[in-house]
């Protein structure tokens, strides 16, 4: 989820040039439409949506807790980093996005998924 569609394209080629399938959408409703069809290991989104925020559309998603969920965003305050984690992101990642944090959360996703 990234409302940004330079920034959505170019995040979403980097993943899957590490080999992820990945399933995009710039807007909460878009997200919501696609949630049902698709099977999710992974969920990552910014935090502001053209259309609601990030940590409404986790709760209207009712992710499970197996999906491994990062937060991409500009809003570092405390609170927003204490929201991200009672929401159910397992990470709150500022912008500019940094590579190795990806790779780092990514690489513990699955390790984590591995595991079960």
């Amino acid at each position: 989820m990234e409302g940004h569609p330079d920034t959505l394209l170019c995040f979403s080629l980097y993943l899957q040039s590490l080999g992820h399938t990945v399933m995009s959408a710039r807007t909460m409703t878009e997200a919501l439409a696609k949630w049902p069809q698709a099977q999710y290991d992974v969920f990552i989104s910014e935090l502001r949506l053209p259309d609601g925020d990030g940590w409404e559309l986790l709760e209207h998603l009712h992710v499970s807790r197996l999906v491994y969920t990062l937060a991409f965003t500009s809003l570092g305050m405390p609170a927003d980093r204490a929201r991200s984690q009672v929401a159910g992101y397992r990470h709150h990642l500022l912008k500019p996005i940094c590579l190795q944090r990806i790779d780092a959360a990514l690489q513990e996703a699955a390790h984590e998924i591995a595991s079960r």
